[in-house]
Formats: structure tokens, sequence, C-alpha cells
């Protein structure tokens, strides 16, 4: 929720029917924070749910645009690995491999993957070819440990960064890090204000019109969508820019990395089995399905399961080039809680998780999201002066909240700001304007 429960007059809440004495003192404060939050964040929120709309369904997209490359008519034969990576590599010669993914279904199609010398980060050259002929279907540049394919790469980078690079990723981050703030400010206030009244807390109202209408508009969808919004935050800031090495900082120092099968020989390979075999070998030992075949270098060759649709398919082995046996072998059902928990947290944000379902929810979301801040933006529209900004909450709000309660929030808004730096800093920020403004107001009088 977001903006302009902000400059609504309300009842004040008599001592009779609040059991809670520090509300009172606390909620001019929450109610400042949520404005001016609402105010200056919105456009980041709006920003980053549409650009994620436009994300969700890039899976059934890349099927439809990349057809030729993906799909094949089902043949009699399977020509071996070594055949259809010897054709790959006359596609892009001088090309070093990187791994291999052999085609999941009797319809799909072999991902022979190169290293792109010329691109940086994780991006590849992916040479796509048909199991039963050994023809090369296509050549297609694809991103990351998903294989993304150009057009959700360029989606996914809009989402991410807007395409300005590093310094893009800022506003993804700001979203990310306000995003539960402004949630929780009008969660407290909402459920505060229809407390005893049930039905108007979570059904929007249909008649009337004007800024009490808006106001419940805003109100129940923020209420229904703020569980996804606190999700939304959560995930989307493990791979944020500076709260995203806060949070890698954390997991390793806590032991809760995500763990990875080793790759290490006690000795270089003697010789090399080759793909065909490597791949039997790790079918014989329950990797199965959609499978990438990482190639050996000085060490071991890696088998993992790519599977991330529920349930999630992501056991790994490691096969000596030399005999074809395998060394190590690590299962998913070994990975910590909080590994299983980073890894389903982050396939749900991306609507990879339950397929279909998960990415209509996250559509809901993207809507409920930019309709809430329309409708907050609404209400300060509906109020606003007839020049100027429009008169926030009242300022000094902190100093009437009781001792008890206002230091633990300042402990928590300090540690909070030192995990998420550009929360901090943008609180930091909105303080200083604040009481430059104040300062300016108390002189004009």
């Amino acid at each position: 929720m977001s903006v302009e429960e902000s400059t609504a007059r309300e009842p004040a809440v008599s001592p009779q029917r609040s059991e809670e004495p520090w509300w009172p003192a606390l909620r001019p404060l929450v109610r400042r924070l949520h404005f001016y939050a609402g105010i200056f964040i919105g456009p980041f929120l709006v920003v980053t749910a549409l650009t994620g709309l436009l994300y969700i369904f890039t899976p059934q997209l890349e099927r439809a645009i990349y057809d030729h490359e993906l799909r094949v008519p089902p043949g009699p034969v399977t020509q071996s690995l070594a055949r259809q990576i010897e054709v790959a590599r006359e596609a892009l010669p001088g090309a070093e491999l990187t791994a291999v993914r052999p085609a999941p279904t009797p319809t799909g199609t072999t991902r022979v993957i190169f290293d792109d010398p010329e691109a940086e980060g994780s991006y590849y050259r992916t040479v796509f070819v048909d199991p039963h002929t050994a023809e090369v279907r296509g050549v297609l540049e694809t991103y990351g440990s998903s294989q993304s394919l150009p057009m959700r790469t360029w989606l996914a980078q809009l989402h991410r960064s807007l395409h300005l690079g590093e310094v893009g990723r800022i506003y993804s981050e700001l979203a990310a890090s306000w995003l539960w703030v402004v949630a929780l400010g009008g969660l407290l206030m909402w459920v505060r204000r229809k407390r005893g009244s049930a039905r108007s807390m979570v059904a929007p109202q249909l008649r009337g019109k004007g800024r009490r209408r808006v106001l419940s508009w805003h109100g129940t969808f923020g209420l229904w969508a703020c569980a996804g919004m606190f999700f939304l935050s959560a995930t989307g800031l493990t791979w944020s820019l500076f709260a995203g090495e806060n949070v890698t900082a954390m997991r390793s120092a806590l032991s809760w990395e995500t763990p990875a099968v080793s790759t290490e020989l006690p000795r270089p390979p003697a010789g090399d089995v080759g793909f065909d075999q490597v791949h039997a070998a790790a079918i014989a030992h329950g990797i199965t399905g959609a499978v990438e075949i990482t190639a050996p270098g000085d060490g071991a060759y890696k088998v993992e399961q790519t599977e991330r649709h529920w349930p999630t398919q992501l056991d790994a082995v490691a096969v000596d080039p030399a005999g074809g046996n395998v060394v190590e072998e690590l299962r998913f059902a070994d990975f910590s809680l909080i590994a299983k928990l980073a890894r389903w947290g982050v396939d749900a944000h991306m609507g990879l998780l339950f397929g279909l379902p998960n990415q209509l929810v996250l559509a809901a979301l993207a809507i409920g999201l930019a309709g809430t801040v329309f409708w907050a933006y609404r209400m300060w529209w509906l109020r606003r002066p007839t020049r100027g900004f429009g008169a926030p909450p009242e300022r000094g709000a902190w100093r009437r909240v009781p001792g008890r309660v206002l230091a633990p929030i300042i402990l928590a808004a300090a540690f909070i700001g030192y995990a998420m730096p550009l929360l901090g800093a943008s609180l930091l920020l909105f303080l200083a304007v604040d009481a430059v403004l104040g300062a300016r107001r108390e002189k004009g009088a």
C-alpha cells in the first residue's frame, strides 16, 4: 500500500477504543513515512511491476518465438552426443565447449553450449541440434544457468536494470527495499482503521465516489497483496546489487550456502570416455530427465539436473573422465532447509516453480501492485492543494512515541539500514528533505 492513507482525515482513536496505548502516538509517524515513501518510491514500484509483468510469460513466448530452434519432429533413432557435438563445433569453429544439454524429450533439441569470448558476464553461444538427424537448427546467444534465449534475456535485463547496466540496478533494489516497508505501514494503518468491520477491510467499496471510495480500493487491494509484496521484496533483494552482497555474506557466515558437487580430482585425468558414457553413468545413478553435462577441464565432468518446476530436481554427480565412474554425488534432498527455500524462492519469483499457476499469481500481484500505487496517487491528487506538493502528515510525531517503543524502532532501523544500504541511504535523504522543509516552513512562519 502507498502514498495516501496519508492526508486522510480520520477520527481520533479514543482511549476507550484503543487497547494499545502506543498506537495513537506511533500512527502519525507511520503515516508520515508511508506518505513520503509512497510519493517518491511509487514510480519505482510501478516500473518494477510492469516490467515484471512483461517477463512472467517468457517461457511460453520463447517456445513460440524460437520454435524452430527448440522443437523437432520425433525420429526413430537418436544420434550420439559425440556426433551432435561434432556438428555443433563445425557451426562455431574454434569456440570453447562449455557444456551440453541433451534433448530432454523426443521432440526437443540438444543444446551444445560454447563460451562467448566477446560478451561479458554469463553469456554463451548455443548451438541447437536435432538429436535424430544431427542437423543444426540454429545458433543463439544464451544467458545464465537458465539458458535464457535473447527475448527473455532482454526482458529480464529490462526488469533488473532498465538496460542501464550496474547503475540501473539501483532502481530495482530501491523498489525491493521499500516495498515491504510501504506494505507493512499500509497494512498496520488499514487493519487498525477497519478493525471491527471485517467486510470493509477485505472488500472494496463498490458504490459512492471520491477519495473515500478510492481509499477503499487502495486498502483492500493492498491487504490482499501484502503477503505477495513481502515475498517479492525478500526474494528480489537476494540478487540485488548491495543488499544481495550482504545476504550472500550472511549465508556464508551461517553456512547456509547452496551446496555444489565437487569436480576436483586427486590427479589430472589420464583419458576421456566422452559425453555419451558420462551421460550413461549419470543416468545409472538416477540423474535423469533434463540435465546439463559440464565439460571436465582439468577435473571431472559434472552432470546436473536442471528441472526447476515442482518437484524440484537438482541432483548432481561428478564423473571421472578417465573411467566414467561417479566419484561424488549431491542430492537436492540433502540440501539444508535454507538452501532449499532460497532455490524455491528465486524460482517462484521468476514464475517457474509451479508453472502456469505460479505465473498467474505473479501477474495478479504485478497488476495489483500497480493498481494500488495508482489509487494512492489518485487520493493524493484529490486532496492536493491548488498549488504545491500538498501537506504531508504532521511533523514531530516521533517525539510522542513512548521510549520503550521508539528505542527498538531506532535500533531496528539502524540494523535494516546497514543490511539494506539503499534503504538506509534513501531514508536518511527523506529525513534530510523533511528537516529542510520543516525549517523553511518555521522560518516563513
